[in-house]
């Protein structure tokens, strides 16, 4: 018999644009658009999943974290 998985609950990242993306890198601008971003002020929700981590780590000038309870 395999053993249940305990519910947990899922920490999500809300993710808002501070800066703006005009002269940066290509490849900045695309984990922007990645991430659903694109003006400043605009906040997504997102899983916080290692992927979505590495995107934000990429750009950690231009975005703002906060960790929240799903």
């Amino acid at each position: 018999m395999s053993p249940r998985k305990a519910k947990t609950a899922k920490k999500m990242l809300h993710i808002t644009q501070i800066r703006s993306g005009i002269g940066r890198q290509e490849h900045q601008k695309r984990v922007l658009k990645g991430l659903g971003l694109g003006r400043i002020g605009r906040t997504v929700v997102r899983p916080d999943h290692p992927a979505i981590r590495g995107m934000i780590n990429k750009i950690p000038h231009l975005v703002s974290v906060e960790e929240k309870e799903a």
